[in-house]
């Protein structure tokens, strides 16, 4: 038992999700009616498309099940992957918080002229989803997040079925949010943005720090 917890201590960094919900759903309570209403052009061209519920619920088994393969497999790859999008969720909740926004994108689903169980679904994700604390979106970053994670593993670079699955699925759950009218495209396109400069920040400038180690430790080599 005292060695799988030495194995895995790592895990502690996962104590940062109750603080994130603790204050997402905070905001969730006091930003109802006073906000910024998100919206560009671009959205007016975007059909609602109810189907698009089924990638948008699997982005919660895409994000768990790549923060729990890289948990079980690699330290590294664990604390990149987890330095992204806890970082980078963090910086969303400062936003809202700072600049509490919304969307006013919603269908009404019944006057749509049509119901099935997709309809059914989205109803009840309408019903305890707020449509507010959008921009930038969370559920577009973290995908972004994890595919980056997935990209650049380099056990996982030898599966190319698990790159293109993870490309298209992440593709799939961006446009999900928008079809579903969950988010304005301003969200997903600020999301990009900061996926953007965390990728910069975990992956770039760690490479680059690795890079200078190896060298600082082949010039002593080649000394002694």
């Amino acid at each position: 038992m005292k060695e799988l917890i030495l194995k895995y201590k790592h895990g502690w960094v996962l104590s940062y999700f109750f603080i994130y919900i603790i204050w997402f759903f905070a905001l969730e309570q006091n930003v109802t009616t006073k906000y910024t209403p998100v919206h560009i052009w671009l959205d007016d061209f975007i059909p609602f498309n109810e189907w698009f519920v089924i990638p948008y619920y699997l982005w919660f088994a895409y994000i768990f099940v790549t923060v729990a393969y890289f948990f079980l497999t690699s330290k590294d790859d664990f604390y990149k992957i987890t330095a992204f999008l806890f970082i980078g969720m963090t910086i969303c909740l400062i936003i809202y918080t700072i600049w509490p926004n919304g969307q006013n994108l919603r269908p009404d689903l019944a006057t749509i002229g049509r119901d099935n169980i997709f309809i059914d679904v989205l109803r009840k994700l309408y019903s305890t989803d707020t449509s507010t604390n959008v921009c930038p979106s969370i559920h577009v970053f973290n995908s972004i997040g994890a595919h980056i994670a997935i990209h650049h593993s380099e056990t996982l670079k030898k599966h190319k079925w698990v790159q293109v699955s993870s490309f298209v699925l992440m593709t799939l759950i961006i446009l999900s949010t928008m079809f579903l009218k969950q988010h304005s495209a301003l969200d997903a396109i600020a999301a990009i943005a900061l996926s953007i400069v965390m990728y910069l920040l975990v992956y770039n400038f760690s490479s680059s720090r690795q890079l200078h180690k190896l060298k600082q430790k082949k010039v002593v080599a080649d000394v002694n």
